[in-house]
């Protein structure tokens, strides 16, 4: 079997195609005179001795947008970020302490469209050797792991349903242990698990 550096080149060279909120929503749509904002978020994949693994966060449960979820480190793209990409990587900073310049960024997934009104932009990045994650405190309540494996096998991702606004609205969940991983962060990583397995 492959390592996942070379999984994940090979993966990010090939075709993909659109992300969104909206896959599984066809009657979903964004306000069209609503332009979305843009943002980046980091799939940060740490290459340790133990085998790959994801870092993810947990939340603060008193954020305006998205209280308690599971995400990538992320948030909008300021008008002081140079592009996307400082974006991504000052936010990884300040949310889990991890500095610029311990990433490799191999490539980035398509932009994903959320039904809260971003577009994302993710950047898949690799981090190598020892590192002690700092949760950024008000905004971050846990920072975890998860084995690459378990995100990029497509069978362990579910299609669930919820009622968000009046409506059902279907989704992505790829959960593990204790963390419900569903909407945005459980999609992106569905198309790159596609790309994987391709």
């Amino acid at each position: 079997m492959m390592d996942a550096e070379t999984a994940l080149r090979a993966a990010l060279a090939r075709p993909a195609g659109p992300s969104s909120d909206f896959d599984l929503n066809p009657g979903l749509r964004p306000p069209a005179d609503k332009p979305l904002r843009p943002a980046a978020v980091l799939v940060p994949v740490w290459l340790r001795e133990d085998g790959p693994r994801l870092i993810l966060t947990k939340r603060s449960s008193h954020l305006k947008h998205h209280p308690g979820q599971i995400a990538f480190p992320g948030g909008k793209v300021d008008a002081t970020d140079a592009s996307a990409q400082a974006a991504a990587l000052r936010e990884t900073r300040e949310e889990i302490g991890l500095p610029e310049t311990r990433v490799e960024i191999l490539g980035t997934l398509p932009v994903h469209e959320t039904v809260t009104g971003f577009a994302i932009t993710p950047f898949v990045g690799l981090i190598r050797g020892a590192f002690a994650p700092v949760p950024e405190a008000g905004e971050v309540e846990e920072i975890f792991t998860v084995p690459l494996s378990h995100v990029l096998s497509p069978v362990r991702f579910a299609i669930e349903r919820r009622r968000w606004m009046g409506v059902w609205r279907r989704y992505y969940a790829v959960p593990y242990g204790p963390y419900y991983i569903w909407g945005a962060t459980a999609r992106i990583l569905r198309g790159l698990a596609d790309r994987v397995g391709q």
